[in-house]
């Protein structure tokens, strides 16, 4: 087997980043909470950039059902613990890869260790980890951590960044711990999909929300793994301005369509608190 050479394995990234950009990636710590769909997908592409060190949390292990567009599952995968599996990924792309696991996903006890140190932070978490979330951007924002997220919707995503001196996480939703699980869910998708572009080619019996389901197709994963590592560069080397939140990109390649809006009140607009109330209506009863 040849000596791993960091520079040879990723000296194909030069040009596009120069010789000090490529370094500040290789010092770069990047947190991933989640490693399903999204996650894994990130993951991958966060180490075929160059980062030189990751946080992965995820307390979940790979299952059959995950085939369909998780890239960790696979048959000599299923019921290993996905933290395991995709630190096996990440050093097999960069053998000097610092990479630290949280076998027990995020929570209290541990989310001060998950965020040491971190650059940037990647919010892969399942739709409905509500708890973790608010956990999450809070202690990410105390830290003056950018939190990135891009949700995927049908055949495309939305991508939201939380500079942690603008927008909160639940200013822009609208949020409060304290709303019943079936709010939380429609003020994330309103949120999420402020344009409901994949709702042209949803069947309303894909979303349940009493068993906790979503759909979701293994092309959305892969198009937001490149999405997420570009954003994720030019955070760490500062090629354009980040757009932030309330500014939100969103994207469906079924479509072929591209949307970048402002949201300067976010979703406590007039006109989303209707979206959101029109959704409710239409959300099968859950808890």
């Amino acid at each position: 087997m040849p000596d791993f050479d960091y520079f040879t394995a990723f000296q194909r990234n030069l040009g596009f980043l120069d010789r000090d950009e490529q370094e500040r990636v290789k010092a770069s710590r990047i947190a991933i909470a989640g490693l399903g769909g999204t996650g894994g997908a990130q993951a991958h592409a966060l180490a075929r950039l160059g980062i030189g060190a990751f946080n992965l949390a995820d307390l979940d292990t790979f299952e059959l059902a995950n085939f369909n567009r998780q890239l960790g599952a696979a048959m000599p995968t299923i019921g290993r613990p996905k933290v395991d599996v995709m630190a096996e990924v990440v050093r097999d792309i960069n053998p000097e890869a610092d990479v630290r696991t949280f076998a027990d996903g995020i929570n209290d006890a541990n989310i001060a260790d998950f965020l040491e140190g971190v650059d940037v932070v990647v919010d892969s978490l399942d739709f409905y980890c509500f708890k973790e979330r608010f956990l999450l951007y809070r202690s990410a924002r105390s830290r003056g951590i950018w939190v990135l997220t891009a949700p995927p919707l049908g055949f495309g995503y939305t991508f939201l960044a939380f500079d942690p001196n603008g927008m909160t996480f639940e200013q822009y939703f609208d949020f409060n711990e304290d709303m019943p699980l079936r709010e939380l869910a429609a003020s994330l998708i309103v949120g999420i999909a402020p344009k409901p572009l994949f709702f042209k080619y949803l069947h309303q019996g894909g979303l349940d929300v009493k068993e906790r389901r979503l759909p979701s197709v293994g092309a959305a994963p892969f198009i937001i793994a490149g999405v997420m590592s570009t954003e994720v560069a030019n955070l760490i080397v500062n090629k354009q301005p980040v757009l932030a939140v309330p500014t939100i990109q969103q994207f469906d390649a079924l479509l072929r369509t591209y949307r970048k809006h402002r949201y300067p009140t976010g979703m406590r607009s007039p006109i989303q608190k209707i979206k959101k109330r029109l959704l409710l209506r239409k959300m099968p009863d859950g808890p």
